[in-house]
């Protein structure tokens, strides 16, 4: 396993300096994802257009569902020091978050061009019932002054996906879709989450933080996703992929223009052809890459409010909510680890013999079918490396370079939450990567570094091939071979990460308008708990 992560490294090491400039950006804003939204259960909506942009310097006409009027600051979770906005069209669509058994109620007023004719929404996985409107061919449509209302009951936990019932080849592509998380009104049935629950030592109430500074930004109140303790977790982000034919975006807008002109026939109406289908834009929350690592509510992005930008410390257990919005399949791969799917479209997948008991698969790719929506837990631990990941060193005068490790039942060092090497993998405790610099393999590590001066310093490289602000110094004295961490893009005190690429495994999917690198790509960061992630953005 580890050859196979130098030579990733190796490989990467030729992208990060294309990535340099934007990620520079997010390192100085330390930008995160959580899975931002408004809370219910009673939502006004409007569909509307308007431009969204793209990393190419073009502003794409769309639509999008957006909030009629503005929510209360109350109804924005998580807590955010942002001002969180809800304009009156976004893509995707406002993330809508209720709980388990309310009685939720969405109201949509058709707010698009008059040529563009109805709209609507669909909430696929509940019992739905309508009024207002009139008939269409999937649902109860939004006609121009006859809003429809869409009532059902938040019957199980879970994340779905909602989106247009109306010419779906035009909307939902134009892009009218978001996503509903419907969160358990209990805690486990099955026992509960750790108090801590987040490596970083909080507690269920999200209170008491003993690595100092960070907040509870989980969106469940228990702190499990669903009504097992298997769904238990510390982390989540929500990720929607989606694409985008700018072909189809122009000829509507050409047609709009056109049926609006002085002489334009009575009941102008879109015939916007939608094949043969060309998407030159792949995007995660509305946004490309690197425009997706700005922060949530970014003021540059008035349409596209939500980042992807996600963030962790060794031995978290995160969540990803992910949904496959528009009509292909992305092969999204998450590098670091598989991810373990708990459930598809609010099902828990469990055993056939024990209801407790998950039987969901571990995917080296999550691939997003169009609509479905999966639910999955990813976490990264240093497992498997052959050599210590935080720079311990025993004859150092550092304390933080001495700090032992005590094995629990697992091979994982979990008795001290405050520790910087909680959840180390004890097996690789003091295994330096390298035993004398420049040695081979035979040298005493699994790994040989290349000479610091030849090794890439784009802003992506935190200078250090071990976690922490200082862990170069503690491994390797101040003569080491790479540079000490946060001499490169980051201040010694700064964020020194590990970098993960989490990207579609199409290439062309990693593209922006067939420019590389763009499209479907985002970094996963994990941290040292010595650096303070702060989901607020």
């Amino acid at each position: 396993m580890s050859a196979l992560i130098i030579r990733k490294a190796t490989a990467m090491n030729r992208l990060l300096p294309l990535l340099a400039s934007a990620a520079a950006l997010l390192l100085t804003a330390a930008a995160q994802a959580a899975a931002p939204g408004i809370t219910g259960p009673t939502f006004a909506l409007t569909a509307q257009p308007a431009y969204i942009t793209q990393p190419d310097g073009q502003a794409v006409y769309s639509w999008g569902y957006g909030c009629t009027t503005a929510p209360a600051s109350t109804r924005f979770v998580p807590a955010t020091t942002t001002a969180p906005f809800c304009n009156t069209m976004q893509v995707p669509g406002p993330t809508l978050v209720v709980t388990e058994g309310q009685t939720v109620s969405v109201t949509l007023t058709d707010g698009l061009p008059g040529s563009a004719g109805n709209t609507s929404i669909l909430f696929p996985g509940f019992n739905v019932t309508t009024t207002g409107g009139v008939a269409g061919l999937l649902t109860q449509e939004a006609a121009p002054g006859n809003p429809v209302t869409y009532t059902f009951t938040a019957s199980s936990p879970g994340t779905r996906a909602y989106y247009s019932g109306t010419q779906g080849d035009l909307q939902v592509e134009m892009g009218l879709y978001g996503a509903i998380i419907v969160l358990p009104n209990g805690a486990p049935t099955n026992g509960s989450c750790p108090t801590h629950n987040l490596a970083a030592g909080l507690n269920t109430a999200g209170t008491a933080l003993v690595s100092g500074g960070e907040s509870n930004f989980r969106l469940s109140p228990t702190g499990a996703a669903y009504h097992l303790t298997q769904s238990c977790y510390d982390r989540e982000y929500l990720f929607q992929f989606s694409e985008m034919d700018p072909n189809i975006h122009v000829q509507a807008l050409a047609q709009v223009t056109a049926c609006l002109a002085p002489g334009a026939p009575a009941g102008c109406h879109l015939n916007v052809p939608t094949e043969p289908y060309h998407p030159a834009y792949f995007m995660i929350n509305g946004r490309s890459m690197p425009d997706d690592m700005d922060s949530n509510y970014a003021a540059q992005y008035p349409h596209q409010p939500y980042n992807g930008n996600p963030h962790m410390h060794p031995g978290e257990l995160v969540l990803l909510r992910i949904i496959g919005q528009g009509r292909w399949q992305h092969p999204f791969h998450e590098h670091g680890n598989h991810v373990r799917i708990l459930a598809r479209d609010g099902n828990l997948i469990v055993s056939s013999t024990s209801a407790t008991q998950l039987a969901g698969p571990l995917l080296f790719t999550t691939t997003t079918t169009p609509g479905l929506a999966m639910d999955g837990i990813f976490y990264w631990t240093g497992r498997g490396l052959n050599w210590d990941a935080y720079g311990h060193h025993p004859g150092s005068a550092d304390p933080l370079a001495t700090l032992p490790c005590t094995p629990d039942a697992n091979g994982y060092n979990t008795g001290n939450l405050t520790a910087v090497n909680y959840y180390e993998w004890c097996q690789d405790h003091n295994k330096p990567l390298q035993a004398a610099p420049f040695g081979d393999v035979a040298g005493g590590g699994p790994a040989t570094l290349p000479d610091a001066t030849l090794f890439t310093n784009g802003a992506w490289y935190g200078g250090s091939p071990y976690l922490g602000p200082d862990a170069t110094q503690r491994a390797t004295g101040a003569t080491g071979t790479t540079p000490p961490s946060g001499t490169i893009a980051n201040s010694p005190t700064g964020e020194a990460g590990f970098a993960f690429m989490w990207h579609s495994h199409n290439e062309r999917e990693i593209t922006t308008n067939n420019i590389f690198p763009g499209g479907m790509l985002m970094m996963m960061l994990v941290d040292s708990r010595e650096f303070v992630i702060d989901e607020s953005n």
